[in-house]
């Protein structure tokens, strides 16, 4: 049995460089360092993330998949711009580029469009990679250049046909599966080398926790944004909803999509309800940046011991 770890010390020293540049990035900006729970007697309502399940003082508690909802807490009482680098945890997903236990930048910018947002982003990560040039496309233009598909009038049916020699035709799908699919099988891995891309305006159906409008060509678009580099996804940002009435229906609807029943976070709709200022988030996965300064084929290259050695 090898205790080693699985990253060497030059990598090693490479993540205490890379926090210390975040932090140095973010004081100047004047944005404040919070700390939360790992720990939540509340689960993310997201059917696409599985949390990682625990037993603590006699309770059950879930490790968190980002710090999302107690950071926005702390902005509807009064924090003002914050950032957080912490340990997330997602079950069931371990391999090349991800592993259950990772590390997370997210922070929040009051009063931000999301076009400034992914300029400050562009920024922190383009920096510290040495990478200035820079793509930007709508996802239905990525769609179409890449994937030769336009993802709102596209049958389901053609859509179904364009995922089938990837997973086969026996699978059943949904509508914002095939395009997952398209996009991480044929977008992302014909993105532009060696720069920093931002895809935006995703479908409203994604939307997640970002608020959505309607676009002049009647498609209603989330207002959200995802960063690549090399085919890697690092970012994912939103305008951030505010709505308390728009959440509740949102988490309704995650509750009726998934056989798992997971405790609503009724802490967050209290704080929505209270009113979350008008802001821009961001999530941003440093181990993945790692990967990218080193140029390591596998995640665990930069951890100092992968889930395996755990």
């Amino acid at each position: 049995m090898s205790w080693q770890p699985t990253a060497s010390l030059d990598a090693l020293k490479l993540r205490s460089h890379l926090n210390a540049y975040i932090r140095d990035f973010f004081q100047l900006r004047q944005v404040m360092e919070v700390e939360t729970p790992l720990l939540s007697q509340a689960a993310v309502s997201d059917v696409n993330l599985k949390p990682v399940k625990a037993e603590c003082c006699s309770k059950s508690v879930y490790l968190h998949t980002s710090p999302e909802y107690p950071m926005k807490r702390l902005l509807a009482a009064g924090s003002g711009d914050i950032y957080q680098i912490c340990k997330v945890f997602r079950d069931e997903e371990q391999g090349a580029r991800h592993n259950p236990e990772f590390t997370m930048l997210e922070y929040y910018r009051l009063n931000f469009q999301l076009g400034t947002l992914m300029d400050e982003v562009a920024q922190l990560v383009g920096d510290f990679l040495n990478l200035h040039q820079r793509h930007d496309y709508s996802y239905t233009q990525a769609m179409e250049k890449f994937a030769k598909v336009h993802p709102f009038t596209a049958s389901d049916a053609q859509l179904r046909e364009l995922v089938d020699e990837y997973v086969g035709t026996d699978m059943s799908l949904s509508r914002d599966e095939c395009l997952d699919i398209i996009m991480s099988h044929t977008v992302e891995p014909s993105l532009p080398k060696d720069s920093l891309v931002f895809i935006y305006n995703y479908p409203a159906s994604q939307a997640a926790l970002a608020k959505t409008y309607e676009s002049g060509d009647g498609f209603v678009l989330a207002k959200r944004f995802e960063l690549y580099v090399n085919g890697l996804e690092l970012a994912n940002g939103y305008d951030e909803l505010s709505d308390v009435n728009e959440q509740q229906r949102r988490f309704d609807r995650d509750h009726q999509n998934t056989q798992n029943s997971r405790p609503e976070d009724a802490y967050f709709i209290a704080a929505l309800a209270a009113g979350l200022p008008d802001c821009c988030g961001v999530a941003l996965g440093l181990d993945r940046i790692l990967m990218l300064k080193q140029n390591a084929p596998n995640i665990e290259a930069v951890l100092a011991f992968g889930f395996n050695k755990a």
